[in-house]
């Protein structure tokens, strides 16, 4: 029987929605949305002695359907489970619900349940995951990641604003040639820029805009192609025209990213530990990708416990070229308050046990928000 301390005890859902400040620049979605607030699901997992781990669900429209998988799933198989047996209680719970599909919001809710999981280990072990997982560089560079803009005037504005932040990288979320050229205009040569076109182009069209791409100098594309998982397709756009290709974020097994790197798809690989299984699964990524000889950019558009989950692993396993993912957001309040800042384009891994940060009671209190009927 596991130590009372590392019994499950409880598992609860905290949907969040923190605004946009007044007068922010709006933004959408790559979906369409118009982006008025960030969406959040937080987990939080409590053993029978006390001791709570927090994690994150990929957000957005899902945060309704990760809490149901993870209250109807998820925690009745969890629930007086030894919390110190992450990889194999993981493994139980996927085996057991692999009927309802292998991605997804239910495994955005495992996601989050794995994460909460290594927060409560550290915790217990006094430790940051970082050092659970071997250690590693106390903090790293970062990328803004601005939200979907369209209109190229607005891009020169949100590019300046992330600049003058201290930020040396930017990733814009457009399928837009017009807008791409603003942001590179504004930026200048000397910043970093990175594409997330939103797999809008089959092979020959994206090929079709290839030299308009290869001018812009970008740091790498991502996700160019539709569907996310054509790694043929990838391969031969990055053959046959030079430009730099990501992918990853909507993989959602090993198996898938095995197959990316075996096909030759990307010059960079983004695993996202929010989609794709929590820490558990992230980790297993970097040595697959390694044996490649490919950098793991590991996807963090988020900005609670999956941002901290990518930071922890990343700064243990990740390479000299590996960067962190930072959702630029002007929002009305951070789930952790002031305690997680970019400084000069680079964020420091929190050194506290487990994920080394819990989220501000008084941000979760006043942007919980009931689910939508």
């Amino acid at each position: 029987m596991p130590d009372r301390t590392a019994v499950i005890a409880k598992i609860e859902t905290i949907p969040l929605r923190i605004p946009l400040r007044v007068g922010s620049t709006p933004g959408a979605s790559l979906w369409g949305d118009r982006l008025s607030a960030a969406d959040s699901l937080l987990v939080k997992v409590t053993t029978r002695d006390g001791v709570e781990g927090w994690g994150e669900a990929f957000g957005f429209r899902a945060v309704d359907s990760a809490k149901l998988a993870v209250d109807q799933l998820i925690t009745p198989l969890c629930i007086g489970q030894d919390a110190t047996r992450i990889g194999p209680l993981m493994l139980e719970v996927q085996k057991k619900l692999h009927v309802f599909g292998r991605g997804g919001p239910l495994t955005y809710g495992l996601s989050a349940v794995d994460i909460a999981l290594w927060d409560i280990a550290g915790k217990l072990a006094a430790a940051p995951v970082s050092a659970l997982l071997g250690g590693g560089v106390a903090s790293m560079p970062c990328y803004a990641s601005l939200a979907c803009y369209s209109d190229p005037s607005l891009v020169r504005v949100v590019v300046r604003q992330a600049i003058d932040a201290g930020f040396h990288a930017l990733k814009l979320h457009e399928a837009g040639m017009s807008a791409m050229r603003a942001a590179r205009e504004e930026a200048g040569p000397g910043v970093e820029l990175i594409v997330d076109a939103g797999c809008p182009w089959t092979l020959t069209e994206a090929g079709a805009v290839a030299e308009e791409l290869r001018a812009l100098r970008l740091k790498f594309l991502e996700e160019p192609l539709w569907p996310p998982e054509n790694f043929d397709g990838l391969a031969e756009l990055r053959k046959s025209t030079g430009i730099p290709i990501s992918s990853g974020e909507n993989a959602s097994t090993l198996l898938e990213f095995e197959r990316m790197l075996a096909a030759g798809a990307v010059d960079f690989v983004q695993p996202s530990p929010a989609k794709m299984g929590g820490i558990s699964e992230l980790c297993k990524v970097f040595p697959l990708a390694a044996v490649h000889n490919v950098p793991v950019m590991t996807h963090s558009f988020y900005d609670g416990p999956g941002l901290l989950a990518a930071l922890h692993a990343t700064a243990a396993l990740g390479s000299a070229d590996s960067m962190i993912e930072w959702r630029w957001f002007d929002l009305e309040a951070c789930i952790y308050g002031d305690a997680l800042t970019p400084k000069a384009g680079r964020i420091c891994v929190p050194q506290g046990p487990g994920l080394g940060i819990d989220p501000d009671p008084d941000v979760v209190g006043a942007y919980r928000r009931q689910p939508t009927p």
